[in-house]
């Protein structure tokens, strides 16, 4: 391979200088087109590869934003379903744990038995209504249908807890 190319530099200074010989080094030249189409190749599987990756990973953002701003929405309290409401710093990794066990303690439970909802402390919507509740971050707090704070759950926790006092929750509202 490396005689070709020695070959490929020594044709272009023959020709350049018109030496006898060069029409023979000059058929020996290998063809550009396998590298180009290679090149060519290798771009289309890389963009394909991209395009799938960013095509995952935007559906997931759009599904994780509209999850989310449905959960921001504090007026659904009491609109006839029960609701769990995390008070929720964004920054904070213990609310950040917290919120991943409510969803996963949620997720068990049927539509329209259970709403789970976030107060987020960083906004003046969500500030406002933990300062009303008179509860800080990495709290959840537990409403029934009509809107009435029924519980209050402060700290960490597994979400095989708070699936059980979910239930226990539930079953006493007789919902």
């Amino acid at each position: 391979m490396k005689r070709q190319k020695y070959k490929v530099k020594r044709d272009r200074g023959r020709k350049a200088r018109g030496l006898p010989g060069a029409e023979k080094l000059q058929s020996a030249e290998s063809p550009q087109n396998t590298s180009s189409r290679r090149d060519f190749l290798r771009k289309i599987r890389n963009g394909a590869l991209v395009t799938v990756a960013l095509g995952g990973a935007g559906w997931y953002f759009v599904e994780d934003v509209r999850a989310t701003v449905s959960e921001g929405d504090l007026s659904r309290i009491g609109n006839g379903i029960p609701s769990v409401v995390q008070i929720h710093d964004p920054q904070c990794p213990r609310c950040q744990a917290l919120q991943r066990e409510a969803r996963k303690a949620v997720a068990k439970f049927n539509d329209g038995e259970l709403q789970y909802l976030v107060a987020n402390i960083r906004n003046a919507k969500g500030n406002s209504f933990a300062n009303a509740q008179g509860v800080g971050h990495v709290t959840l707090l537990i409403f029934d249908a009509k809107g009435n704070r029924r519980g209050v759950l402060v700290g960490s926790n597994t979400s095989e807890n708070l699936e059980r006092t979910f239930r226990r929750h539930l079953l006493r509202t007789g919902f």
